[in-house]
């Protein structure tokens, strides 16, 4: 069906996919705010709280932002399982900076922060940790996460930190127990959804990328699609490719309202 659906309207590749190298994302307003605010925490070595629905593109706002790094000057360890849990953090750190890590856990603690630590002192590159799906980690974790920016006398931090997950997070940071970690803060953000017009300029975007520059969608599909998805990106891709299936199915050389329908009855149906 992919391949019929692709040779069908001409596309060179299948929009609304998830492979899309860092400088073929959709830069709408919010985008480009995450990513300039990720990109100040990094190069100022600060602890940066940022939050979303899911779907939202926070982890496509970090991959943009990331992306633009200099690898001569940044180390970036990317942590998406938050169940590894302290040790699992550590040895992530360790290994990527390229030690072995020791086995005993208040060993290994030590042994992830000074080879942060060294990694700008020695190699001259800043680390920049980012924890996705930190909304699941516990208090417990969150702090051992602050302690671990402790470092030399708590005057400096060598390495950033940026805790990525679901609006939840905002709320667990001001818990009591985590008000040390809440004060180090440098910034806070939450990434908002897609207006409509942005909706838009994302499925043209997507569209163009695959082929195809001319108007596919019509202006009553977009406007269903964005009423649907509430401009959530990923819930955009989902819905814009069944109504290409769906339109497809009626050969239909415009994306029309009734087929955007459609896609939203097949998608609501399999959530």
């Amino acid at each position: 069906m992919i391949d019929r659906v692709q040779g069908y309207y001409g596309f060179t590749r299948i929009p609304f996919g998830r492979d899309l190298a860092p400088s073929m994302l959709h830069q709408h307003h919010s985008h480009k705010e995450a990513a300039a605010r990720i990109a100040w925490c990094i190069n100022h070595r600060a602890i940066g709280v940022f939050t979303g629905e899911v779907g939202a593109g926070k982890t496509v706002a970090v991959k943009g932002a990331v992306s633009s790094l200099d690898p001569a000057r940044f180390t970036v360890i990317y942590q998406p399982n938050p169940e590894a849990g302290m040790r699992g953090l550590y040895d992530l750190i360790v290994t990527s900076l390229g030690g072995t890590p020791k086995y005993h856990f208040a060993a290994l603690a030590a042994q992830a922060s000074a080879a942060l630590a060294a990694e700008v002192d020695e190699r001259g590159r800043t680390p920049a940790l980012v924890l996705d799906e930190s909304h699941l980690l516990d208090h417990q974790r969150l702090d051992a996460i602050r302690m671990l920016t402790n470092y030399d006398m708590d005057s400096t931090t060598p390495f950033a930190v940026l805790l990525v997950g679901q609006p939840t997070l905002r709320k667990k940071m001001k818990h009591g127990v985590l008000a040390a970690l809440e004060q180090r803060i440098a910034v806070s953000y939450q990434l908002p959804t897609m207006t409509k017009d942005e909706t838009a300029s994302y499925v043209k975007h997507h569209l163009t990328i695959a082929g195809r520059s001319d108007v596919l969608f019509s202006d009553d599909a977009i406007d269903l699609i964005h009423s649907t998805s509430r401009g959530l990106p990923r819930s955009v891709n989902n819905i814009a490719w069944q109504s290409l299936i769906a339109a497809f199915t009626e050969q239909k050389s415009i994306v029309d309202e009734s087929s955007a329908r459609a896609a939203v009855t097949e998608t609501v149906a399999t959530e």
